[in-house]
């Protein structure tokens, strides 16, 4: 949801979200017109309007993100993403998050299915390390599975390179076992710079 819809939705103008936010008025103003892009604000600006309106920095980035996706964007580039967030927030934190975000179910229904059970596979993933429960909100999607495998570049390149498929085989063999159950090859989720 970008700023427009979120300020028509809650009946705001851009001066009260400016007085409630502290951001200048100007600066909110060139988000709104689009001279100004919401992504490339500073983590400070997008926190202070995301906190107005109640919503995660990602929600309120996401639609601009998800505009310039198709140039440079890399499923590969997502998964590092997300362990960075892992990395950075901690196990318990980053669950935490994702679930009250619900950016599981959000993406989902975007149809954006490998990042959806890549997200889930991480959540379950972490709850089993962390001794807790799996959360139920997402029985549904934990039947699903993705029709083709989805290997790391590094595994594909690999296999091409030596001619041998039995290297993308071994690598899903040896995936965690939340991964493998979505047909996600995935061995190496700590191991992120």
């Amino acid at each position: 949801m970008n700023i427009i819809e979120l300020l028509e939705s809650r009946k705001m103008s851009k001066y009260r979200l400016s007085r409630l936010s502290g951001i200048p008025y100007t600066t909110i103003n060139d988000i709104c017109s689009g001279k100004a892009s919401i992504e490339k604000c500073s983590a400070e600006t997008i926190y202070k309007i995301a906190k107005v309106f109640g919503v995660s920095m990602e929600e309120l980035i996401e639609d601009a993100i998800e505009k310039k996706k198709p140039s440079g964007y890399t499923f590969d580039l997502y998964k590092s993403s997300v362990c960075h967030r892992v990395k950075e927030e901690g196990d318990i934190p980053f669950i935490i998050e994702v679930l009250e975000s619900g950016e599981i179910r959000k993406r989902y229904e975007a149809s954006q299915y490998r990042e959806a059970l890549y997200l889930l596979a991480m959540v379950d993933y972490l709850s089993r390390l962390n001794d807790l429960p799996l959360c139920a909100d997402y029985k549904d999607i934990r039947s699903k599975k993705l029709e083709k495998p989805v290997y790391p570049s590094s595994v594909l390149a690999l296999a091409k390179a030596e001619q041998d498929e039995r290297i993308m085989e071994k690598s899903m063999e040896e995936s965690i076992p939340e991964f493998r159950r979505f047909n996600i090859a995935e061995s190496e989720v700590r191991d992120v710079e």
